[in-house]
């Protein structure tokens, strides 16, 4: 399907409510730029040298590799939260680490607290220095059918 390794990477993160919570999931893909493509859920490797943008033109229904976090709920009142983190290591010839986490009935802060350390295990379990680590997370509390998403997109950038 795909080639050779992507050049370039963004991170995103979104909350929705929508008629139904799949509907609610389409709101938070599309407000993470996403929403008119078809995404390919990879484990969770960043190429080496990959540089981040902020924003990546994506073509309309084209195939996506990404790496996500995503919880929908219909309880009202409840609290859901998704995160994603990324290893950057301090060598550039060795790949980064995206970790995902997704929960309910904790914040934002918990949850990306947590991928956060998650990702810094799986870096020092690979035995790579970390240069940082990167990460985003978003919490939704339930209105009626609600969502949350973060990702990290991969793509590739023209030379």
């Amino acid at each position: 399907m795909f080639n050779r390794a992507p050049n370039i990477y963004t991170i995103k993160a979104a909350a929705a409510e929508g008629f139904s919570e799949l509907n609610a999931f389409d709101v938070a893909l599309l407000e993470s730029g996403v929403g008119n493509t078809n995404l390919v859920k990879m484990s969770s490797i960043l190429p080496p040298k990959c540089k981040k943008v902020d924003n990546i033109e994506l073509p309309l229904g084209d195939l996506v590799p990404v790496a996500y976090a995503a919880l929908t709920s219909s309880k009202k009142g409840q609290r859901i939260a998704a995160a994603v983190a990324i290893g950057i290591p301090k060598d550039p010839t060795k790949n980064g680490l995206i970790m995902e986490f997704e929960d309910y009935d904790i914040t934002k802060e918990q949850a990306e607290e947590q991928v956060r350390k998650m990702a810094e295990w799986g870096m020092k379990y690979r035995g790579y220095e970390i240069e940082r680590i990167e990460s985003i997370a978003v919490d939704h509390i339930v209105e009626e059918h609600g969502a949350v998403f973060a990702c990290v997109v991969l793509w590739w950038e023209n030379k």
